[in-house]
């Protein structure tokens, strides 16, 4: 019986993701303690009436504090580039290759003096955690790719599919060519492109190549996603022995629902959480 595209859409969710989703605070404290002790030093400098020189008293006698100024400003990496005047820099801070008088100057310039020296901060290891939850939180778009990739996984094995033997993570198109000899040149541009399914399900019978994802919010990738996946869909069908599925879900699809629907249309194993709560691998597989 076709199923009803307004009624499935219907139950597509706000979101899935759990508590951890938001801010990772267990890393967060592991990468300031990782630092507590150059931070502390350098809390020395805050109120400062004479920072340049203090700054280059603490970083004489203990250069290691130096791998700490990157953070103060929100970079990850230790070497930072700058380019004034027709002149490069590019300040390594793990191993000095500039004199301390030269690390002073990027201090000022970058306005951190003025940040320690006006007192507007009262700890380095509070300031310093209040940044890496603002660096933390960009991470949030990795984990979220995740977040569907693991529910769809635990549906999977709760279906009795066991990993590396009935079904296998992060699939590419050579890889299933060369582990079952089938051809899939039919989605792969004639061995052009190397497609890579997110799961891989092998049965006496068949073999599912499984898309995940999840949109909580909207914009042009969804619309791109849904072309994609049609596209499949309908170069899978010259493919025996071979099934592509794709569960998807997410409130961001009801801005987008047209590009979906076309898809839906056409790709019968198109499914929801709601589909995946209610069984469908059971009954697909």
């Amino acid at each position: 019986m076709k199923r009803d595209f307004n009624e499935w859409l219907s139950k597509f969710r706000p979101s899935i993701a759990p508590y951890e989703y938001y801010v990772d605070f267990k890393k967060i404290h592991k990468n300031v303690d990782s630092i507590k002790v150059e931070l502390n030093i350098l809390n020395a400098l805050i109120g400062s009436k004479d920072i340049e020189n203090e700054f280059i008293s603490i970083v004489t006698k203990y250069p290691e504090t130096l791998k700490c100024i990157p953070l103060l400003i929100a970079v990850r990496y230790s070497e930072i580039h700058i380019r004034e005047n027709d002149t490069d820099f590019c300040y390594d801070f793990e191993n000095m290759n500039y004199s301390v008088e030269q690390y002073a100057v990027f201090m000022r310039k970058i306005g951190l003096f003025d940040l320690l020296e006006k007192h507007i901060v009262h700890s380095l290891v509070d300031y310093v955690t209040g940044v890496e939850t603002g660096l933390d939180s960009n991470a949030r778009k990795n984990r979220g790719g995740h977040l569907m990739e693991d529910l769809v996984e635990r549906y999977i094995q709760k279906a009795g599919f066991v990993k590396n033997e009935t079904y296998f993570k992060e699939m590419t198109i050579s890889k299933i060519t060369k582990k079952w000899n089938i051809d899939l040149s039919a989605i792969s541009n004639k061995g052009k492109t190397e497609k890579r399914f997110d799961f891989v399900i092998k049965t006496e019978n068949m073999i599912y190549g499984i898309e995940t994802n999840f949109y909580a919010g909207g914009g042009s990738k969804l619309n791109e996603t849904a072309r994609s996946y049609k596209q499949i869909a309908q170069e899978v069908e010259e493919i025996d022995g071979f099934t592509f599925v794709w569960f998807t879900d997410g409130q961001g699809w009801k801005s987008t629902r047209h590009n979906l629907e076309e898809t839906f249309d056409i790709l019968e194993t198109i499914y929801s959480i709601d589909d995946l709560e209610n069984g469908i691998l059971s009954d697909l597989i």
